[in-house]
C-alpha cells in the first residue's frame, strides 16, 4: 500500500478539512469547487482500479456532484492502460505526479550500493565525511521544527509554491512514528540540510527536502541522501523511491535537471508510471472546468512575468 492510501493518510486529510471516501478499497479525496456544489475526486497513488471499481466511482459520482475523479496509479509500464466501457475516461492534461521517477534497489549490500553510484556521488559523500558533517535521524518535535526551516528556506530561495505550514504540521503529526522519518545533515551544529522520508510496505520514499545556502561546497545533501539510503535498508525496505523525475534524456537546461541528475548519481533506475487519467463524470461542468483552469495558469504566468520585470 502507497502511503497516500494509508489510514494516517486519511486522517491527515480529514483534519485538513478534505473529504474521503473509500470505494473497494480505494481511498479518494473530494474537494469542493468555491461557491458551486461542485466537487473534484481525487484518487491518487493506488492500485491500478479494475473495470468494476470504476463503475462504483462513476455511480457514486453521478449521485454526489462529481464533475470527474482524477486517478493516478501506482503502476509501473505506460502500455497498461484503465478498463472502460465507455469512452469516460481520458488521458489527463494536468497530471499532479510526475510520471517518471527513479528507483533504487535496496538488496545489494552497502559496500556494492556504493560501487554503483557515479563516482562523482561516491567523491561527494567521502568529502562531506572527510570535512565533518555529520548526519542523525531526528524523527521528533525538534526535528521537524529543522527540517520545516530549511524547507521553506528552500521554497523562498528556488521561488516555488511549496505546501503551507498548517499542512506539514498536520501531515507530520499523523505520519510520525510510523511512516514519516526525518534525518538532518550538520556541520558544527548547525542544520545543513533535511530530508522528510516515508516508508510503508517495504518502500521507502524521499518525499520533502531542504537545504541551507551556506556551506554547500561540504556536499551535506551528497550524505544525507546516503544516510537515507541506509536507513532504508535498516527499516527493511526492498526499494527506495526517489518521488519524481524528468525521464532519461532528459534536457540540461530544465528546471528539474538539477535533483533528476542528483538522484540519477545514486545508481537508480528511471520508472515510467501508468498514464494519469481522467474519470469524467459531467462532460459539459468538465469542459468548462478545463477552460477555466487554462486562464488561471495563463493569469499566473503574466502575474509571475510582471514580478520578474524590472522596475525603472
Amino acid at each position: 500500500m502507497h502511503p497516500l492510501q494509508s489510514p494516517e493518510w486519511e486522517k491527515a486529510r480529514n483534519e485538513m478539512g478534505v473529504e474521503t471516501i473509500k470505494i473497494n478499497g480505494f481511498l479518494l479525496s473530494l474537494h469542493k469547487i468555491p461557491y458551486t456544489k461542485f466537487k473534484i475526486g481525487y484518487l491518487p497513488r493506488s492500485a491500478k482500479p479494475d473495470g468494476q471499481t470504476i463503475k462504483k466511482i462513476l455511480n457514486y459520482g453521478k449521485t454526489n456532484n462529481l464533475i470527474f475523479v482524477k486517478i493516478e496509479p501506482y503502476a509501473v509500464s505506460s502500455t497498461q492502460k484503465l478498463e472502460q466501457d465507455k469512452p469516460t475516461i481520458v488521458k489527463s492534461k494536468h497530471p499532479l505526479f510526475p510520471q517518471w521517477t527513479q528507483i533504487l534497489e535496496l538488496d545489494p549490500n552497502e559496500d556494492n550500493l556504493l560501487r554503483s553510484f557515479h563516482p562523482k556521488t561516491r567523491y561527494n559523500i567521502r568529502l562531506a565525511e572527510k570535512k565533518g558533517v555529520i548526519v542523525q535521524e531526528e524523527s521528533n518535535t525538534d526535528g521537524f521544527k529543522k527540517f520545516i526551516k530549511l524547507y521553506f528556506e528552500t521554497t523562498r530561495r528556488q521561488k516555488y509554491l511549496g505546501h503551507n505550514m498548517e499542512y506539514h504540521q498536520t501531515v507530520w503529526k499523523n505520519l510520525k512514528g510510523k511512516i514519516a522519518h526525518i534525518l538532518i545533515a550538520y556541520y558544527q551544529g548547525e542544520p545543513l540540510a533535511a530530508y522528510q522520508l516515508w516508508f510503508k510496505d517495504n518502500v521507502l520514499y524521499y518525499v520533502y527536502g531542504g537545504t541551507s545556502d551556506k556551506n554547500r561546497n561540504l556536499m551535506a545533501s551528497n550524505l544525507l541522501m546516503w544516510e537515507a539510503i541506509k536507513l532504508g535498508k535498516k527499516l527493511g525496505a526492498k526499494k527506495f523511491d526517489m518521488w519524481g523525475s524528468l525521464p532519461p534524456g532528459y534536457k540540461n537546461n530544465h528546471p528539474w535537471a538539477g535533483f533528476t541528475r542528483f538522484k540519477q548519481g545514486y545508481g537508480t533506475k528511471f520508472i515510467k508510471f501508468i498514464d494519469s487519467y481522467d474519470l469524467v463524470i459531467n462532460p459539459f461542468w468538465y469542459g468548462i472546468y478545463g477552460t477555466i483552469y487554462k486562464a488561471r495558469e495563463l493569469l499566473l504566468k503574466v502575474i509571475s512575468l510582471l514580478k520578474q520585470t524590472p522596475k525603472y
